[in-house]
């Protein structure tokens, strides 16, 4: 049975950092490329970050240069460093794992999804 979970949302200030992380089970993870999705209310499910399984990556345009996100296969788990955020990061982050790195950014073509981790950028 496949798992990803997702741990580390929460409540931050503007300017503050919070670290994301999705532990994966019942997959191959080291053959996965890894994704952070995230979905604010009213908007659709966006790609925030994605890393393949090579230790490519790349970012939403939205982020570049305040976010990272990170792997290790040998805890079976991805990283999304989120560093200067804003009111409008604001949504569920979802872990995602495909097989494939080139369509990481069609939310349809995931394989797998965690169920999600709340991040609320407020003072």
């Amino acid at each position: 049975q496949v798992q990803l979970v997702e741990f580390g949302g929460g409540l931050v200030q503007p300017g503050g950092s919070l670290r994301l992380s999705c532990e994966a089970s019942g997959i191959i993870f080291s053959i996965y490329a890894m994704g952070w999705y995230r979905q604010a209310p009213g908007n659709q499910r966006e790609l925030v970050a994605a890393i393949g399984s090579g230790g490519s990556t790349n970012y939403a345009d939205s982020v570049k240069g305040r976010f990272t996100i990170s792997r290790d296969n040998a805890k079976n788990t991805v990283y999304l460093q989120m560093n200067s955020l804003k009111p409008e990061d604001t949504a569920v982050y979802y872990c995602a794992a495909n097989r494939l790195m080139v369509t990481m950014k069609n939310a349809n073509l995931m394989d797998y999804w965690g169920k999600g981790t709340l991040v609320t950028v407020s003072s």
